[in-house]
Parts: structure tokens; C-alpha cells; sequence
């Protein structure tokens, strides 16, 4: 059933399977995130901090709307795997096409609810009023182009799902080339404003939503689509649903809580606005070896269950969490001693550098307790158990941060507790997760 492309995790050397689906993932997240920081990088060496403050305090905005539906995906990808695993065609079509169905119904609306209310959205995340008219119009126009993000998650999501990496992967190079030629363009060339960064985005995503699904039209990938033959099955979404909604859920309550968080930041000067979103960019590339090995270890637990191996799962989940873990420090140490050059090379602001650095070595130790957290979550996800993860992370990372920061805050009004919040409320998620793991109730 597997192409030369796919990866079946039913049989096999594990560690070779899971190093040879993760590898193309991680470069795969390496290039999305790329062009997500070109923007950044463009803007805060092109357009001064001001620019770079207004397009740094939207990101956790942005991931707070497209959480949701990016969540249903994962869901979406369980039930993909656990079909192709178990060898359904029949549920396999019905999964595939709900999940694409859904994602363009939900895609239209969310980018057109972020257009209307944009600015009415960046006033309640308390962004300050000289840089609320860039803010605006960086948002606006990326909100333009959410619909593509949306269908990008979605038919990548069905790609790795069937154990495909590669292809998303060689998409995302082609994205991120795009993206960034356009950035320098816009930004450098002609001299439009914050906007075009998000314009060139918008772009980049669209080409790569368009090569997903010529190769699935194709037949390529492990299951051809036929475009009349989308929609949605009943059964299929509401299998969907029940494995994608905690993990859809999850991603909306952590952006949110991270939008609260922002809110507190955007109370400090600009130049702590602009170091908290430089660091956010670094951050996100630090942890795409971590993300990367757990959305591995969330196929492999799937196709493992679906073909019922209880011996090679486990093996398995050792074996990756392992992985995990040692590449998450690895990068942690590298950060700590990099840190400045990285930020610096984002802005030439001493402010702006030193803030990001600060935060970044505070942070750069714990990735571990990342790896444990995202890491379980995974596994958890793999055998349909999505609300555990979604309940401890609702408690560690949106309860008990909000609720750390905004007390702290109220006595002593210091950026360091927001940064020391982090590793806080991580080592909070994995100390419930590793009790949760080490008793083998997840397996039942």
C-alpha cells in the first residue's frame, strides 16, 4: 500500500523509520518557519523597531485564530493514519475528504471575521496607540490571506498522515523562496510599507496550498482526490471532530492565553515589544526538532495502534521520546551561547538585542521539559486520547502562566517574570504528563 515516498510504520527498523519521516518534517518546519521570520528580519532591518514591534505583537494573535483549525488537523491526521494502518480505504476517502470540506467552509469564515474586526482585535490586545494604524495594516492583509494558511495546514496534515514528509517539505522550500524574494522586493526595492511583508506571505502560502493538492489530485501521496468528491461525510467529520476538537481547542486556549500575555508585554516600552517578538521568531526554530519528533511519534502511535503491535509501540515511544529530548538540549545549548548574534541579526537596536537575549537565556536550559510535554501529547494524540493533553496543557500553560503573570506583575511590573513564566508552567505540563505516561493507562 506504502509508495516509495511513504513511510509505514507498522514494520521496520524504528528508529530508521522515525529519523527518516522526522528528518524531512524538521526541514520541512525549518522552511515555514523561515518565512514566517523573514518578515520580521526584513522589517526590522528595513523599517526600523517600531515596524518590527507592530508585526511582533500579532504573532501570538495569529496563531490564536488558526490554532483551532490547525488542532482539527492533527485530529484529522490520526484518522487518516489509523485508516491507512488498518488497511480502510472506504474510512480512509471519507477522513480525507471531510478534513479538506471542512477546512475551506472554516478557512473562509475565520479569514473573513479577521479582516472585519482587525482593529477592533489589536486594540484589546492592548496594542499601543502609536503603532495600532501599522499594526492594523500588517494584520489586516495578512488576515486576508489566513484562508490559505488554514488549507495548507489542512492538505499537509493529510500528506504526513499517510507517512508522507518529503513532498511537504520540497513545497515549503519553494514557499519560502518565494516569500523571501518577495520580502526583499516589496520591503527592500520598492520601499512599500509593513504591509507587504504580510502581501508576500499571503503569496507564498497560496503556492504552497496549491502544489498539496496537485499532488494529491495526482495520486502520489497514497490516496487520490477527485475535486467533485469533496465534501463532507457525517461519520467521517464526526470522527474527525472527536479526535481533532481537544487538540483544536487546545491550540485556541494556549494562543489565547499567549494573546494575555502579550497584552502584559505590550505595556512595556517598544523596544521589549520588539525583543519578546524576535525572541518568539528564534524560539520557534528551536523548537522544530521538538515538534518535529512529536508529530512523528503521533503518526507512528497511530499506524502502530491501527495495526494493533502493542510490543512495537512501546518500543517506539521510548525510543522517540528519547530523540526528543537529547536534540531539544542540544539546541537549547546552542542558543545560550549564540543568543545575541541571533537576536542582532534581527535588529541592530542594543535594546531590542538585549532584552531578546536575556529571555532567551533564561529559557535556552529547559527545552527538555518541552520535549516531555509536546512529546506525550503526541503519543496521547496517536491512540485518540487527545483531551488529556489538552486538559493538562489548559491548566499548565494557560491557567497557571496567566494567573503567575498577571499577579506578579500587579507587585512588581519586570518583563524577567514573564520570561521566567515559561519554564515554570512547563515543568508544571510535564510533571503531569510523565505521571499520566509512566502509568500505562494511556495505552487502555
Amino acid at each position: 500500500m506504502a509508495g516509495t515516498d511513504i513511510i509505514d510504520f507498522s514494520s521496520g527498523p524504528i528508529v530508521r523509520n522515525i529519523l527518516a519521516y522526522t528528518f524531512p518534517l524538521l526541514l520541512g518546519n525549518l522552511f515555514q518557519q523561515l518565512y514566517n521570520a523573514a518578515d520580521t528580519l526584513i522589517v526590522g532591518n528595513f523599517l526600523g523597531s517600531d515596524a518590527l514591534a507592530a508585526v511582533s505583537s500579532s504573532g501570538s494573535l495569529i496563531f490564536m485564530m488558526v490554532g483551532f483549525f490547525n488542532g482539527l488537523a492533527v485530529g484529522a491526521g490520526v484518522v487518516i493514519s489509523r485508516a491507512y494502518g488498518a488497511g480502510d480505504g472506504e474510512r480512509l476517502e471519507k477522513a480525507v475528504y471531510s478534513d479538506i470540506a471542512f477546512g475551506l467552509a472554516a478557512g473562509a469564515i475565520i479569514t473573513a471575521f479577521a479582516v472585519a474586526f482587525t482593529r477592533h482585535i489589536l486594540i484589546w490586545i492592548s496594542t499601543p496607540s502609536d503603532l495600532l494604524p501599522i499594526s492594523a495594516s500588517y494584520f489586516r492583509v495578512y488576515s486576508a490571506g489566513i484562508f490559505f494558511s488554514v488549507m495548507y495546514n489542512v492538505l499537509m496534515g493529510i500528506m504526513n498522515a499517510l507517512g508522507d514528509s518529503r513532498h511537504p517539505l520540497y513545497y515549503l522550500i519553494i514557499s519560502s523562496a518565494v516569500n523571501i524574494v518577495l520580502d526583499i522586493v516589496f520591503i527592500g526595492a520598492f520601499g512599500w510599507g509593513v504591509w507587504s511583508a504580510a502581501f508576500a506571505t499571503i503569496i507564498s502560502q497560496a503556492a504552497s496550498s496549491l502544489l498539496c493538492l496537485i499532488r494529491l489530485i495526482r495520486g502520489d501521496g497514497g490516496i487520490s482526490i477527485r475535486l467533485r468528491s469533496i465534501s463532507i461525510d457525517k461519520a467521517g467529520l464526526g470522527e474527525i471532530i472527536r479526535f481533532g476538537l481537544p487538540s483544536g481547542l487546545q491550540n485556541s486556549i494556549v494562543g489565547f492565553a499567549n494573546t494575555v500575555i502579550q497584552s502584559s508585554v505590550n505595556t512595556f516600552p517598544a523596544a521589549a515589544i520588539a525583543g519578546f517578538g524576535v525572541y518568539a521568531k528564534i524560539e520557534g526554530f528551536v523548537l522544530l526538532p521538538i515538534t518535529s519528533f512529536s508529530l512523528a511519534l503521533t503518526t507512528f502511535v497511530a499506524q502502530v495502534s491501527g495495526s494493533g503491535n502493542r510490543e512495537r509501540l512501546l518500543k517506539g515511544a521510548v525510543e522517540g521520546m528519547a530523540m526528543n529530548i537529547v536534540v531539544a538540549e542540544a539546541a537549547g545549548a546552542l542558543l545560550f551561547i549564540f543568543a545575541p548574534f541571533i537576536v542582532g541579526l534581527f535588529s541592530s537596536d542594543p535594546e531590542v538585542i538585549g532584552y531578546g537575549t536575556r529571555q532567551a537565556r533564561i529559557e535556552a536550559f529547559f527545552y527538555f521539559l518541552v520535549a516531555i510535554s509536546h512529546g506525550s501529547a503526541g503519543m496521547l494524540r496517536g491512540v485518540g486520547k487527545a483531551f488529556v493533553p489538552m486538559l493538562v496543557l489548559l491548566v499548565s500553560w494557560c491557567l497557571v502562566r496567566v494567573a503567575f503573570v498577571t499577579a506578579a506583575l500587579f507587585f512588581h511590573h519586570d518583563i524577567m517574570i514573564v520570561y521566567a513564566a515559561y519554564p515554570i508552567t512547563w515543568a508544571v505540563s510535564s510533571a503531569f504528563f510523565a505521571s499520566y505516561i509512566f502509568r500505562k493507562s494511556w495505552l487502555r
